[in-house]
């Protein structure tokens, strides 16, 4: 079927039907000519040629996915989800590569994408951290999700530093003060990545707040390991010396410390409060008790990157000019209570 069959169908011109079948009808075809167009199309099956209108357009309507390591890791996958999600809503499809930190393979995948006419990109990084986009991809419309360049395009990141405020009152305001903060860096790091450095800072400023003096911040990597052995080091002393909370740079080093504090008889949250963060799909709602913890928004990231990006391809309107934050919620389960009174 052809866009004559339709308009002979529907008694108008074939103008007509590109019009209102290309979504440009309102102010120059009738609400009655428009409604008869889309009938004759349903009856008809009709669907316009995807290849001709792009070719009219000047567009392929799609997006290159230029990505470090997001597809071989289960962590960060929801922001590849959302981002193809709101390309499709749009009548965009997505194309993902993913260069597994090698720049030169970077290169070649923008390259490549860019001989498949792309329209736009979206550079996205498994883990917020500093990037240099390739100069290739920036000379179209280009959006960061989780990751930041100084010197732009602008980022769509998670508001870090608020979600370590939000952890650290989550426990504060039930009273507690003996507080520390199992920070994620390792041994061999010297320097603590940009996600945790946000955090610290956010658990800093909650405690000078609060006036807890005692509060401290201690690096503990982020495994269920590293958070078992300081925990039980923090913990195996005189209960008046001994945190009454702790707030973890991950959902599993919060199981280490849930861990430890049994093997020593304590309960939790009865003895000793934990907050996670990430909120880790089958990690976090899965624990006893299911952990209180923060919602680390991969998806809402990609969504809103590849929105922000669509407005500018498709409606013109201006990429924006500074990172954009999106907020990280407290996720209120059991892992939380009362500062124990003794």
């Amino acid at each position: 079927m052809t866009s004559a069959d339709v308009a002979r169908r529907a008694g108008v011109s074939r103008t007509a039907v590109s019009l209102v079948l290309n979504g440009r009808g309102e102010g120059s075809i009738s609400a009655a000519n428009q409604a008869r167009i889309h009938a004759a199309a349903a009856e008809l099956g009709y669907r316009p040629n995807a290849s001709a209108v792009n070719l009219r357009r000047r567009s392929t309507s799609t997006i290159g996915i230029v990505t470090d390591e997001i597809t071989t890791s289960p962590f960060a996958g929801p922001l590849l989800q959302g981002a193809r999600e709101a390309a499709f809503a749009r009548g965009y499809l997505t194309i993902v590569a993913d260069y597994g930190l090698d720049d030169a393979r970077e290169h070649q995948m923008v390259a490549a994408l860019r001989g498949r006419q792309v329209d736009a990109f979206v550079h996205a990084a498994m883990s917020m951290r500093e990037v240099t986009p390739d100069p290739s991809m920036v000379e179209l419309p280009t959006v960061l999700a989780n990751c930041f360049a100084p010197g732009g395009p602008a980022g769509v990141i998670a508001d870090e530093l608020e979600g370590g405020y939000r952890a650290a009152r989550a426990v504060f305001d039930q009273g507690h003060r003996r507080v520390v903060m199992l920070a994620g860096r390792d041994q061999d790091e010297r320097e603590y990545i940009p996600a945790t450095e946000r955090r610290r800072r956010g658990f800093e400023r909650a405690a000078r707040e609060v006036g807890a003096t005692q509060a401290r911040v201690i690096d503990a990597g982020w495994s269920i390991e590293t958070g078992a052995r300081h925990a039980a080091a923090l913990l195996d002393v005189p209960a008046a010396q001994r945190p009454t909370a702790f707030v973890c740079a991950r959902d599993r080093v919060a199981v280490g410390v849930v861990l430890a504090a049994a093997r020593l008889g304590l309960r939790v949250p009865q003895d000793v409060s934990v907050i996670g963060y990430d909120d880790e799909t089958d990690v976090a709602a899965q624990m006893s008790p299911p952990l209180t913890t923060i919602d680390l928004p991969h998806r809402r990231i990609g969504e809103l990157a590849m929105e922000l990006l669509l407005d500018n391809v498709l409606d013109g309107r201006p990429l924006p000019e500074q990172d954009v934050l999106v907020p990280c919620n407290l996720v209120v389960r059991d892992s939380v209570g009362p500062a124990p009174t003794r």
